[in-house]
């Protein structure tokens, strides 16, 4: 099991989902590392000092954004943070949408989500409300002290984060010399257009990612493995490692306030009241949870009335 990077609640109106989360996706790829050739010694990185070319502590490096006249704005940690204080431990759903309106081009890397402090419940009537009504949630989230939108999608038993790209991230096109659309913009002959649909057509089937393997690595790999049958190997000396040491996060475990999340929703001005004991019940929480998604997707609310 991979180690958990992050750990906070899924925010839904007044419901919080504690959970933690873990990477989905692995580098499979050959990972070449760097060695002296005189010494078969491991080669490493080092925090220097550009202008002086002397190596500096981490306890000294800062982190600064460069102006257009060249000066820096130094900004600590604690600053950063402070600019976020409702969001770092939180993924906080905005809206519901469909999956199919949210752009390939937009998704960036996914993330499981694992429930956690006694909330399994919830987060299993938070999925199960999704795939029933066929939506994702849009959401924001803060991790390594940036914020990134991303969807919440229901997979199977698991609910996972896939992060998004703003929109002010993807450049334009139209500076690109490309054909017009449409088929007589370009003269396209109606023979070429059917042999080319022919084809598309011999060529579609249905997805198997498994099918698809990394050719290169694979090589690289049986080249490995001659040299090593061959005896051709070099003895590194490992070297030590100072290990980083992961904080671990507070997370508080509210539930059962749909109700509260409803009600919210349908009077968004008046001033938010003080949050007692639940006013839902067990047996009336999964159509509250299905009430709420309906209430963040307006068009799906529309459609079922």
């Amino acid at each position: 099991m991979p180690r958990v990077i992050w750990k906070g609640a899924i925010s839904f109106g007044l419901v919080h989902v504690p959970v933690a989360l873990y990477p989905a996706s692995q580098e499979v790829g050959v990972d070449f590392d760097w060695l002296d050739k005189r010494s078969m010694d491991p080669v490493g990185y080092k925090r220097v000092n550009k202008r002086t070319g002397k190596e500096i502590a981490k306890e000294d490096i800062v982190k600064g954004i460069k102006l257009d006249d060249g000066d820096y704005v130094v900004l600590s940690d604690e600053e950063i943070k402070s600019a976020f204080p409702k969001s770092t431990q939180t993924i906080e759903i905005e809206a519901f949408v469909k999956a199919s309106e949210i752009a390939f081009v937009l998704l960036e890397r996914p993330y499981y989500l694992e429930p956690i402090g006694k909330g399994e419940r919830v987060y299993a009537l938070l999925r199960e409300s999704m795939q029933e009504a066929g939506v994702i949630g849009i959401a924001r989230v803060v991790m390594h002290n940036k914020e990134h939108l991303a969807a919440l999608i229901p997979s199977g038993a698991a609910l996972m984060l896939n992060t998004i790209r703003w929109a002010t991230e993807m450049r334009s096109a139209d500076e690109l010399k490309l054909p017009a659309q449409g088929k007589t913009s370009t003269s396209l002959k109606p023979t070429e257009l059917k042999m080319a649909a022919q084809l598309i057509s011999d060529m579609t089937g249905p997805w198997k990612p498994d099918a698809y393997v990394d050719n290169f690595g694979a090589a690289v790999k049986n080249l490995v493995k001659q040299k090593v049958d061959a005896g051709k190997t070099e003895q590194v000396t490992p070297m030590e490692d100072s290990a980083d040491v992961a904080s671990a996060s507070n997370v508080v475990d509210l539930t059962a306030l749909l109700a509260k999340s409803l009600e919210r929703r349908k009077a968004p001005s008046a001033p938010a009241a003080k949050v007692g004991k639940p006013h839902a019940t067990t047996k009336a929480a999964p159509k509250l949870v299905a009430q709420a998604v309906a209430k963040r997707s307006p068009r799906l609310a529309a459609k079922r009335a």
